[in-house]
C-alpha cells in the first residue's frame, strides 16, 4: 500500500520545482528588459513604421541612415512601445530626425520587439 503523505511531498515538490522556474523566467524578462547593453543615437529619415505580429503587435520601423554622398543608405530597424514615440514619428515623416536608442541583449522571442533597439526619444531636426 502506497502512503498518502509521498503523494502531497511529490506535489509540494513538483509545484515548488515550477514555481522557481517560472520566477526565474519572471526575473530574467526583467533583468535583460530593464537592462540596456547600449544607448545611442541614429539620424535619418523614417521609411517605415508599422504594427506587426500575430499576436503580439509591436511598432516596427525603419530608418535610412544618411551617409557620406557617394555611398550607400545604411538601414537602422527599430522597435517603438510607447505610443507617444510612434505620434511623434508619424508626425515627423518625411523630415530629418534623430531617434534615441536603447539597445537590449539576449531578449527571447519577437513577443518584445523584432530588433534589439527599442527607441526612447524621437527629435526632429530642421
Amino acid at each position: 500500500m502506497q502512503n498518502p503523505l509521498a503523494n502531497i511531498r511529490w506535489g509540494r515538490w513538483l509545484f515548488g520545482s515550477l514555481l522557481f522556474i517560472v520566477l526565474l523566467i519572471v526575473a530574467y524578462l526583467w533583468l535583460v528588459l530593464s537592462w540596456s547593453y547600449a544607448e545611442g543615437e541614429r539620424a535619418g529619415y523614417v521609411q517605415k513604421l508599422s504594427r506587426k505580429g500575430w499576436v503580439c503587435k509591436t511598432w516596427e520601423g525603419e530608418l535610412a541612415i544618411i551617409n557620406i554622398p557617394g555611398t550607400l543608405t545604411e538601414k537602422f530597424n527599430f522597435t517603438v512601445h510607447d505610443d507617444k514615440i510612434v505620434e511623434a514619428i508619424n508626425a515627423s515623416l518625411g523630415k530629418k530626425v534623430t531617434l534615441y536608442y536603447e539597445q537590449h541583449v539576449a531578449v527571447p522571442g519577437t513577443c518584445f520587439g523584432e530588433t534589439m533597439y527599442y527607441i526612447t526619444r524621437v527629435r526632429t531636426l530642421e
